[in-house]
């Protein structure tokens, strides 16, 4: 009996699986009661901090565009000046840009001003050019039609319509910079402090101030915009119908970037080539990078055909890098795997590229007539020392402080902010993680690509590899060009921010030195609060003052001597002429095209020492009928001697100039805009004064030429 009991208790006794099985479908009920709970306590969360960081980065771009209009009203008394004085506060070759949109607008019709502008022979003597692909003026065809459809006539005036436009694109650049960073870190709290850095260092993240009608000023607030897209369709965890949305904007905003500014697909070349090096690393999925390529060349034909096939697209090295990328992928998808051919594919793929890319930019510049932006080629070649060169242009070139390298002062002004420390630290940990995962890569072991914050790989994700490789690329260029500057630093802002407010990059720097005194996840969670809210804090405190000071100054801005030339006319001066006068000029100060750059050469030579016989010339070869010299040029003392005007034209002109014991040749007239002053022959039998101040003197060409002394 005693043994049948044990046995049957035995029986009785259940077994772990049974347990396990038993306790299954109670499990299993808890998790879908946990489940069915699970989306309302997630999706009001997602929903809120959605919702509050989309309405933190709208207002950030408003209060931006805001701040600028107030900043401009206050710095140039604007809506208080006459017309003529609102007009020469678009100084240098910007105005010139201004001037085509007031004749849209004086058009009977936007067709006939599309047509007066395509062929234009009204604003450069002897010469019919199509300013709409000379000028790249599709901006101002947008402004002067939203001007118009709009009914905006009778509410506001066309200058504030138009300065308008171009402050709430610098809202719209905030804006997207705020969610670029928001997307890479995973809180808008860096996206705030992407703003407020940038704002701080407003002179070296935009030239807002000096130029408003400036192409890059149109142009850069849609490549932000591209650039925040491409950092959603970089992402790995990303939904498919964010990843379309995403797809659809980098193509909008690529072709809308390449329209505005006909240097944008350099900028997009250099993009390019950090998404190539982060499909060569493979960190990301190459469909994607080869579907943004597909983009490339969608924009650049497109591009072609609206821009009245310009040339310049065609021999694009954006084009070349684009084509050869695609060509070894189909190379890499016709070979069988595991074959001999596919294997040294693999490892030559970098250098086929790139020598793909060389060879067919140099056949698509030898099939393909084109004279636009050549000069670009010649002055990189002076500037990296590969060359030398007499030529003005060139030469003129070199000499614009856009072109210098850039002063101790810009890293002192970033330092200052505190921007550059923390850029600098954020980018050498995305740079260790980066090498960590290429060397996990070489060795054969797989990299994960769904990162997680406990593992501390921030390096492993591909938006964050493509904005290291952007910046730096970026970074090399504002080192050597004092005018990348403009193109580095608003990511320099956007990158910083995002470093310093991620958990993950804090917790990838854990990671490596071992942390286990503390929680590594819990201190990371907390350094990305705390750091940014330390750093806005002392941000605030030290330049808030500054800004607002800004605001409530009323800076004094006037030109006499330009008002009174403008007004005696009723009418970089020929640009602001045209603007401010309608006249037609003999030259402008464009450098895009070959024939453009010898007639500025030539009109330049009343600086030089030549004869009254030469100048008289060469000005009614152009049929000019007015002389305008500048005497800030003429008499110029420039610190850097080799760099003003009169230096450069001795040197293209082989006349005395002395530099290092070495001297050129001499000439046996005197300055031409010294010598027209003095007023005797011969320069009086060519040449009338009618009208001059302390900054400009107008002489009139004689038609019949007086030979009295």
């Amino acid at each position: 009996m005693e043994e049948g009991a044990a046995d049957l208790r035995h029986r009785k006794k259940p077994t772990r699986t049974e347990e396990a099985e038993e306790d299954a479908p109670k499990q299993e009920n808890e998790t879908n009661k946990k489940t069915k709970k699970s989306p309302r306590y997630v999706l009001i969360p997602r929903f809120a901090k959605l919702f509050f960081g989309c309405l933190a980065a709208v207002v950030s771009g408003m209060m931006y565009a805001v701040y600028l209009s107030t900043y401009h009203e206050r710095k140039f008394w604007f809506s208080g000046r006459p017309e003529i004085e609102r007009e020469i506060t678009f100084q240098g070759d910007t105005a010139i840009y201004y001037s085509f949109y007031k004749e849209l607008l004086k058009a009977p019709s936007f067709k006939r001003g599309i047509y007066q502008l395509t062929h234009d022979n009204s604003t450069l003597s002897m010469k019919t050019m199509n300013a709409v692909r000379q000028m790249t003026l599709y901006p101002e065809l947008i402004a002067s039609v939203l001007y118009q459809a709009s009914g905006s006539e009778e509410v506001v005036e066309p200058v504030y319509f138009y300065i308008g436009i171009v402050f709430g694109l610098q809202g719209i650049y905030v804006t997207a910079l705020f969610v670029t960073s928001w997307l890479m870190s995973g809180t808008w709290l860096a996206g705030m402090l992407t703003v407020a850095w940038f704002i701080i260092n407003r002179a070296d993240t935009t030239r807002i101030d000096y130029s408003i009608p400036s192409r890059e000023n149109w142009a850069l607030p849609y490549f932000a915009c591209q650039v925040a897209a491409l950092t959603g369709y970089l992402k790995n965890n990303i939904n498919s119908s964010a990843e379309k949305f995403c797809y659809l904007l980098v193509s909008a905003s690529t072709y809308t970037f390449m329209m505005m500014w006909e240097y944008s697909h350099y900028l997009l070349f250099i993009q390019a080539v950090s998404l190539f090096l982060l499909d060569v690393i493979g960190l990301t999925q190459t469909e994607k990078v080869h579907e943004v390529y597909k983009i490339y060349l969608f924009s650049l034909f497109l591009g072609y055909m609206l821009q009245f096939e310009n040339p310049a697209l065609l021999v694009s090295p954006l084009l070349s890098l684009v084509a050869a990328s695609l060509l070894a992928k189909y190379l890499q998808m016709n070979t069988r795997k595991g074959t001999l051919l596919s294997r040294m594919l693999k490892i030559i793929y970098f250098y086929l590229v790139f020598t793909v890319t060389v060879t067919l930019n140099l056949v698509a510049k030898t099939f393909v007539s084109h004279n636009k932006n050549e000069h670009l080629m010649e002055v990189l070649e002076v500037k990296l020392g590969l060359n030398t060169t007499k030529n003005f242009t060139v030469n003129w070139l070199l000499c614009q402080e856009s072109l210098q390298t850039p002063s101790q002062d810009l890293f002192l002004r970033l330092t200052q902010s505190s921007l550059l420390p923390f850029y600098i630290l954020v980018l050498v940990i995305c740079l260790v993680s980066l090498g960590q995962a290429v060397f996990l890569r070489i060795s054969g072991k797989p990299v994960d690509g769904t990162t997680t914050l406990e593992g501390g790989r921030i390096g492993e994700r591909p938006e964050v590899v493509y904005h290291v490789l952007h910046t730096v690329s970026l970074g090399l260029l504002a080192m050597t060009m004092e005018g990348m500057k403009y193109m580095w630093t608003p990511y320099v802002c956007m990158i910083a921010a995002f470093g310093v407010c991620s958990p993950e990059l804090w917790m990838t720097l854990f990671r490596w030195f071992r942390l286990k005194a503390v929680h590594p996840i819990l201190l990371a969670l907390i350094l990305s609060m705390a750091v940014p809210t330390i750093i806005g804090f002392s941000l605030w405190k030290e330049f808030f003052p500054r800004i607002v000071a800004e605001l409530s100054e009323l800076q004094e801005y006037y030109d006499p001597d330009t008002v009174g030339l403008m007004t005696w006319i009723n009418p970089q001066l020929m640009g602001m002429i045209k603007l401010c006068t309608g006249w037609m000029v003999t030259n402008l100060p464009l450098y895009n095209d070959e024939e453009l750059q010898k007639r500025n050469e030539n009109i330049f030579q009343i600086y030089s020492k030549r004869s009254a016989e030469d100048i008289y010339k060469i000005l009614t070869a152009y049929k000019a009928n007015y002389l305008v010299i500048e005497d800030s040029i003429c008499n110029e003392v420039g610190p850097v001697r080799g760099c003003r005007v009169k230096d450069l034209l001795d040197i293209a002109n082989g006349h005395v100039y002395y530099e290092e014991n070495e001297s050129y040749g001499y000439s046996k007239y005197g300055r031409f805009c010294q010598e027209i002053k003095m007023n005797y022959s011969p320069y009086v039998n060519y040449f009338t004064r009618v009208y001059w101040n302390r900054s400009y003197y107008v002489y009139k060409i004689n038609t019949v030429i007086s030979f009295q002394s």
